[in-house]
């Protein structure tokens, strides 16, 4: 379907999980849809779902965590004629273990895709918003970011980076027009945990009831539309996120290990 006159929104990691369900939430609003992840077959099974309901969707194919990925993406979507309104900072990897231990490979992609391919991704898209006085961006980091993440470090890091830049940002736009909302979720009903391989975690085996992908999106493009400048998904994340910032690191470091560690 060609892309209309409703605003369009790009969507990174769009796939799975809270990237689908963040895609449904800005089609039911009235935005058409742009589809991005290295895995094609589900943003097209994606795309045909909400065909369906009457919002126009493209997929594009792109690996984020390759260096220069993001700078094709935005040439690619030049090529096409599409104007981002709306750009959904989504995609993200995370790796567990002993920094160590890590495989490098791993590492350098969850640094690729969680802090470069997002960071060139806002740059490169963000001028033509500023032009047009006009644009919402949302970078989703992670209650994560609020504290140091042993046997998970380098991902608690990338996001603590996110998190950082999102709230820089918002301040320095506040003026222009364009709005920077910085998405926090916890513990998501996603394939995360078993993609980063830390599915064996004492998080993962003991926090059954994790908040549903649906839920997290809806928490967050309320915040998007309200122009918030950060969003943390659910009361006891938020409860969670006043530890990290206000508790000792002596005091939260072990706490994180044992979550992190395998049985």
């Amino acid at each position: 379907m060609d892309i209309g006159s409703r605003p369009l929104a790009l969507v990174t990691g769009a796939s799975s999980g809270i990237g689908i369900e963040i895609a449904r939430e800005l089609a039911k609003s009235g935005h058409d849809l742009v589809l991005t992840a290295r895995r094609v077959a589900p943003m097209e099974a994606l795309a045909a779902e909400l065909q369906a309901t009457g919002t126009a969707a493209t997929v594009i194919g792109a690996d984020l965590s390759k260096p220069g990925a993001a700078a094709a993406l935005v040439q690619e979507l030049a090529g096409r004629g599409l104007a981002v309104e709306v750009l959904i900072n989504n995609a993200g990897l995370g790796g567990a273990g002993r920094f160590d231990r890590q495989d490098e490979t791993r590492v350098s992609e969850m640094l690729q895709v969680n802090i470069v391919a997002l960071t060139e991704l806002t740059r490169l898209l963000l001028p033509p918003m500023v032009a047009r006085r006009s644009g919402r961006i949302m970078l989703v980091a992670s209650v994560a970011g609020f504290q140091p993440g042993p046997r998970m470090a380098v991902y608690f890091a990338s996001k603590a980076y996110v998190l950082s830049l999102g709230e820089a940002l918002a301040y320095e736009l506040r003026n222009t027009g364009v709005t920077v909302t910085t998405l926090c979720p916890g513990a998501t009903a996603t394939e995360f945990f078993a993609v980063a391989g830390a599915d064996k975690s004492v998080m993962a085996q003991k926090f059954r009831r994790m908040m549903p992908a649906e839920i997290v999106a809806r928490l967050g493009c309320a915040g998007l539309a309200a122009r918030r400048r950060v969003v943390i998904a659910g009361f006891l994340n938020r409860i969670m996120t006043l530890a990290g910032r206000y508790v000792p690191h002596a005091l939260t470091l072990p706490v994180t290990d044992k979550l992190m560690a395998g049985d």
